[in-house]
């Protein structure tokens, strides 16, 4: 590994050591009210460093966590949530790979560091020579290309292993082609059509390109900044799927991360929209999903509208966290995917708890 990949975890970890403070995926605030009115708070980190810290129960979750998903590899390296390819094991590999790079583990570094390898050549080896994943049905195929270029992206970027970047610049080039007109995505590697739910996976697929030195053109950027801003609902003060429909949990969720990692971190749909996500809390679909965009927006967002979030989503996990011996899961029966199982979910709320850590550069404003 490059010496340069490892300054910014070392400034982390030093800066977490020094201050004992620290923070998609989510602050998952699972049926219980976060404090109102956050946003009247000043949103500065507190003098000295950031105020979120993984606390001792915390971290012992996480560990436990970690030990279950690293259970659940198959021998191919891949995550799945059932036998076969109807388990969705691209995207279930990049949720998990996402999960373990959290917690501070790569190839060649950190205790899962074999199986961020395995996972990561997993996806390796199912990259087609035109940059499609094999094996992905086309009414999915969007979902699970952005996640898993997201996570490959990550690790090339923290490790700059040298067999990643040719098969990287090939997914990101299909990302670019199925961009459409009006700026967004849809499920299809084709430029037709565009929803928030698809589009969100595939900007931040590109900014962690962008981040891991490959050249991703302007004007994608400005497109689909244009297409996420368009999405918003006046009215509501959060997002809708599409422009024009309602806004929800999930829909602002993922929309304000969007405009996020695409550069608009003080747009005042942000701020309406991270005010929209604590007032409609609870009862809502796709928990687990829309809290795997959530945290990060939050603490994108910083201060005071991070701390309350994740302090709330932190105690919340460890109190419906299940334990079995010395791993622990979570199966959010209440969500309305109760099919998508542990894997998923834990996956999830593993990458949620380990944010304080700040080994993902795709957080940092």
């Amino acid at each position: 590994m490059k010496t340069d990949s490892l300054k910014p975890r070392f400034r982390a970890s030093l800066a977490s050591l020094l201050t004992g403070v620290r923070i998609l995926a989510l602050p998952i605030v699972l049926g219980i009210t976060l404090c109102s009115n956050p946003l009247h708070a000043q949103n500065a980190p507190a003098s000295g460093g950031d105020p979120v810290v993984v606390d001792t129960q915390t971290k012992a979750t996480i560990k436990a966590a970690l030990k279950f998903l690293a259970s659940k590899q198959r021998l191919d390296g891949s995550w799945s949530t059932a036998e076969g390819d109807s388990g969705h094991p691209i995207a279930m590999t990049g949720y998990n790979l996402l999960a373990f790079l959290a917690a501070g583990n790569l190839p060649g570094e950190g205790e899962y560091s074999k199986n961020v390898t395995a996972g990561m050549q997993y996806l390796l080896d199912s990259v087609q020579p035109d940059g499609l994943f094999r094996g992905v049905k086309a009414g999915q195929y969007m979902y699970n290309h952005g996640i898993a270029t997201i996570a490959l992206a990550e690790i090339y970027g923290e490790s700059h292993v040298p067999t990643l970047r040719p098969k990287l610049q090939k997914m990101i080039d299909v990302i670019l082609k199925a961009q459409d007109p009006i700026g967004g995505w849809r499920y299809t590697p084709q430029p037709h059509g565009a929803d928030i739910s698809v589009t969100v996976l595939q900007v931040v697929a590109l900014r962690a390109a962008q981040e891991a030195g490959f050249a991703v053109p302007q004007e994608a950027i400005d497109k689909a900044a244009g297409y996420v801003s368009a999405c918003y609902n006046e009215a509501e003060g959060g997002f809708c799927y599409q422009p024009g429909k309602g806004a929800g949990f999930a829909r602002t969720a993922a929309a304000i991360y969007s405009l996020q990692v695409l550069g608009k971190y003080d747009d005042p749909k942000v701020k309406s929209g991270s005010a929209y996500l604590f007032a409609h809390n609870k009862g809502r679909e796709w928990s687990a999903y829309g809290n795997y965009y959530a945290a990060p927006a939050q603490y994108m967002v910083g201060g005071d509208t991070w701390r309350n979030w994740y302090s709330q989503a932190r105690d919340s996990l460890n109190k419906s966290v299940k334990k079995q011996g010395d791993m622990a899961f979570w199966d959010d029966g209440s969500d309305n995917r109760k099919e998508l199982g542990p894997v998923f979910f834990t996956a999830v709320y593993v990458h949620v708890l380990s944010m304080p850590y700040h080994f993902v550069p795709l957080y940092q404003r």
